[in-house]
């Protein structure tokens, strides 16, 4: 297991040396973000939550899918969780290798109080790999690789307020692989008077995630397709535990929205676009936000083009079809479908381009013409 993430670490800091100076995605957050305040702190373990401790000082983490088993002094697949003895240690609680202020629409949540800025943060690691990974800087190193900020939970939420911010994101890597910071901050903020939201692949649990959702506000998943084999091939992943993470999020009430990336000749055909509309809208349901993403050529799919617009007209076409209220389309500034429709009457709710809100028309969580609710948290 150790030897597996020392290869994958070696892998993404070759290809950081060999694209220095390529300008950053439009969705890349990097620890260099962080300038001279950024500094490498010891690493500074505590014991990690949900995971079984096994014969001869092996332990089972129960966190994601992946069931770590990790024998003593390695690390699970992550490479942020390690076993000191029998006993499962998080790397990562209170060092954040990225902190910004975004507007909320960049997770993109475009139902959670529009216009609003959000503070993020992000430790390294990752429960996956994804081919086209815009971050790939972050979520595929190790803590000791990058350099840090020291920010415990009560130091977040002071930030988050300081700044302006309404809202807690927790994001740019994989939250899941953070948990214990992310709760904790969470409780923070919440004390603080700020939301918490999570922006994940939804690779997790039953167990952690229920355990977490109440100190949640708000979700974002990333669906990277609706094969398993685009998950096993460009993701390292498997597409099960996902869709059961949405139903569970479903089940537990919290607002949440979905992404899917589209990727040019690996998951953007219309059948698939069919299938995973119809899945959403008979599973969780017509008012799920779904945004359709442009992908942009990245870590290790510079191969392939930037998806042609068109793709993603047909992309969101497929969702109206199916019955999804809120289809749209992503990282293509000033286009149509970045806005909010009414489902009920049509009128444009809110006016977008790009992270930016130019119209709010909402009243009251209301369309002001036909006074139908719009789904979502608006105050």
């Amino acid at each position: 297991m150790d030897r597996g993430i020392r290869r994958r670490t070696f892998l993404a800091a070759a290809g950081a040396a060999a694209c220095a100076g390529v300008a950053p995605g439009p969705a890349r957050a990097s620890a260099r973000a962080l300038g001279p305040a950024a500094s490498s702190s010891p690493l500074r373990p505590r014991e990690a939550r949900y995971y079984d401790k096994l014969e001869n000082l092996r332990v089972r983490c129960q966190l994601c899918p992946r069931k770590c088993e990790v024998a003593d002094q390695e690390r699970g697949y992550c490479g942020v969780r390690e076993n000191h003895g029998g006993v499962y240690m998080t790397l990562v609680h209170g060092r954040a290798c990225a902190a910004h202020v975004d507007p909320i629409e960049k997770k993109p949540l475009f139902h959670f109080l529009p216009g609003t800025l959000a503070f993020s943060l992000a430790t390294a690691g990752c429960n996956v790999e994804c081919k086209f990974c815009q971050n790939w800087d972050i979520s595929q190193f190790r803590p000791e690789d990058l350099p840090d900020l020291d920010l415990p939970p009560e130091r977040v939420a002071r930030r988050g307020l300081s700044l302006g911010c309404r809202t807690l994101a927790y994001t740019y890597s994989e939250p899941v692989v953070f948990y214990e910071y992310m709760a904790d901050c969470a409780e923070a903020g919440r004390a603080a008077g700020l939301h918490s939201v999570m922006i994940s692949n939804g690779y997790i649990q039953e167990k952690p995630l229920r355990a977490l959702l109440p100190r949640l506000s708000a979700v974002k998943i990333d669906l990277k397709a609706f094969t398993e084999r685009f998950y096993k091939e460009t993701c390292s992943g498997e597409l099960k535990p996902v869709l059961e993470t949405l139903v569970r999020l479903r089940e537990g009430g919290i607002w949440f929205e979905i992404v899917v990336l589209v990727v040019p000749t690996l998951n953007d055909s219309p059948a698939e676009f069919r299938a995973m509309c119809r899945w959403v809208a008979s599973e969780l349901g017509p008012d799920v936000p779904i945004h359709f993403s442009r992908f942009h050529p990245a870590y290790k799919l510079k191969n392939l083009p930037v998806t042609p617009v068109a793709t993603l007209e047909r992309a969101r076409s497929a969702a109206l079809e199916a019955g999804l209220h809120f289809a749209y389309v992503g990282n293509v500034p000033g286009h149509p479908g970045e806005n909010t429709y009414c489902p009920g009457c049509g009128r444009v709710l809110i006016r977008r381009v790009g992270f930016s809100v130019l119209e709010n028309a909402l009243r009251r969580g209301r369309c002001p013409d036909c006074h139908r609710a719009l789904p979502g948290v608006f105050s």
